[in-house]
């Protein structure tokens, strides 16, 4: 079928309701968000997992996918796929944790947003409007802990002495880093973090490059083998 020209970008007839999927696993959160949404904008699915936003999104005209990022199969990862396979639907990520590596995981996988969820239901119809009207839907305070966080990144607490001089780790690999060092696996750090398996061994490649070490034995052995009485002493 040929598109029409109420079907091109930016020419949306303003009198339509704005077509929105709501991806979260929890009823009571999709109903929240259901009753913020209001006149305007028109709820064409709701689903509770990664996997049935994809196909949802896949099936329905939406002009927006609002995605949990803690949701089952991982919100991140349906990001992914729902903005390659459909470059013209705009992604919004909605995540109850205060996680400012997790919304550089959703930029990259092309979100537009990122709303934490205490603050989502009250301000967002203004902001998946101004989705649509080409704006990015992150609160100024996400922004600017972001924007800290790039300036000066976070070192591994007080074993940072441990690591080359001039290299740090980000948020993320630090976050990795610890759970590893617990003893967690890829599988269970992939839970614990809301990352996928192949996000956290790239994670830990990049946190043993920086400790110069070629395995994860090595890394957890420059952890055992720290002299804690140096470390006082310095």
């Amino acid at each position: 079928m040929m598109p029409t020209d109420s079907d091109a970008p930016g020419a949306r007839d303003p009198g339509r309701p704005i077509r929105v999927l709501v991806a979260d696993d929890h009823p009571l959160t999709r109903l929240g968000i259901r009753h913020a949404l209001g006149d305007g904008f028109e709820v064409c699915a709701e689903v509770s997992d990664a996997e049935s936003a994809v196909l949802a999104a896949r099936q329905e005209r939406a002009e927006i996918c609002l995605l949990d990022v803690g949701m089952p199969g991982n919100g991140i990862w349906a990001a992914t796929r729902i903005t390659t396979e459909l470059p013209g639907v705009a992604v919004v990520m909605i995540s109850a944790a205060q996680d400012d590596e997790t919304l550089l995981d959703a930029l990259r996988a092309g979100a537009v947003g990122y709303l934490p969820k205490e603050t989502a239901f009250t301000r967002l119809p203004e902001a998946l409007r101004g989705v649509l009207n080409g704006e990015a839907a992150v609160p100024r305070d996400v922004i600017a802990r972001l924007l800290g966080e790039l300036r000066h990144p976070r070192r591994l607490g007080p074993h940072h002495r441990t690591l080359p001089a001039g290299a740090a780790l980000t948020s993320r690999e630090t976050d990795v880093l610890e759970l590893l060092l617990e003893g967690l696996g890829t599988a269970e750090i992939a839970r614990k973090l809301f990352l996928t398996p192949p996000t956290v061994r790239s994670h830990v490649a990049a946190v043993m490059r920086k400790f110069g070490v070629r395995d994860r034995a090595a890394l957890r052995g420059v952890f055992e083998t720290a002299d804690p009485v140096q470390e006082r002493a310095t």
